[in-house]
């Protein structure tokens, strides 16, 4: 039935127990995977005297930029590792933005994925609401079919 899953990772335990468990659903339905991460924008940089700490103390753009590409890389080469460790074709794409659903969901469909597989922290009640959840957003917006893993 799914023949192409794409599976957002951020690296956090939730997210890797997701990958994990994508990769065993792609092997049990003979999918191939293309796993996905967000990396955010990076702030802009600070100027003036009025902060009162050294400015070449703070992480740059430039610099924080570049620990994000590092950390995607980090997290998607484990990703990719897996999958390839369980004979599951997989490959990885990032993005950079600050709405990660919106990256989820262009990276599905620029990808032809025939299904989202992705976590959900369970977040319920008022703290649901005040902190809001990528996956609920992916499952409003997308065209395409979410199975959400907890």
């Amino acid at each position: 039935m799914f023949k192409h899953l794409l599976v957002p990772t951020d690296g956090s335990s939730l997210s890797e127990d997701t990958v994990r468990r994508g990769i065993a659903f792609a092997a049990e339905v003979g999918a191939r995977i293309t796993f996905f991460h967000s990396q955010p924008e990076p702030p802009p940089p600070i100027y003036g005297d009025s902060l009162g700490v050294d400015p070449a103390d703070l992480l740059g753009p430039e610099r924080s930029a570049r620990a994000t590409a590092t950390l995607a890389e980090a997290v998607l080469g484990r990703a990719k590792g897996a999958a390839e460790a369980a004979g599951v074709t997989a490959d990885a794409v990032t993005e950079v933005t600050d709405s990660p659903y919106i990256g989820i969901i262009a990276a599905a469909e620029r990808n032809e994925c025939d299904i989202i597989f992705m976590a959900s922290h369970g977040r319920r009640g008022i703290t649901g609401l005040l902190l809001g959840s990528e996956t609920q957003k992916v499952l409003t917006h997308s065209k395409i079919p979410v199975l959400v893993y907890r």
